[in-house]
């Protein structure tokens, strides 16, 4: 009978304040999460930099600095998988509403790229409105073993 040799799953999940320094916190959790699915460390960073401004967007976009409201980081790390959801208690948005950040009009803006960066640096991008209202972000990223 052959034996289940798979690393069990682990999970983060922390509730967050509206606060930019709580980026720090997010990314410091999905590089140690993606080091034990076998990142390698350069991906390690990428893929910290995208829950970073994942992290950024919900503070800044959809809580508004708001101290009463949270951001919800749940990191979930299987044998080669890690998923990452933050949501927000804001109003929500639409992903097809935000404008193109490499169209020649919006190149030199100061802002508006993120989700432009995140998708770079992810598998999986996925956005959906939460219940009962904010936003709820999604990124996958697959350990590529070999």
């Amino acid at each position: 009978m052959a034996e289940d040799t798979a690393p069990p799953t682990r999970q983060i999940e922390r509730y967050l304040d509206s606060r930019l320094e709580s980026a720090d916190a997010a990314e410091e959790a999905a590089i140690a999460m993606a080091r034990e699915v076998g990142l390698d460390e350069e991906e390690q960073h990428r893929f910290g930099m995208a829950v970073r401004e994942t992290v950024v967007n919900a503070v800044v976009h959809g809580n508004r600095y708001n101290a009463r409201k949270k951001v919800h980081l749940r990191i979930t790390a299987e044998q080669n998988r890690l998923t990452v959801t933050v949501t927000d208690e804001g109003e929500g948005f639409e992903l097809e509403s935000l404008p193109n950040p490499v169209a020649e009009e919006n190149i030199l803006q100061q802002s508006g790229r993120g989700i432009f960066l995140i998708r770079t640096f992810v598998d999986e991008f996925r956005v959906r409105r939460a219940t009962p209202k904010g936003a709820e972000v999604t990124l996958v990223k697959y350990a590529r073993r070999g």
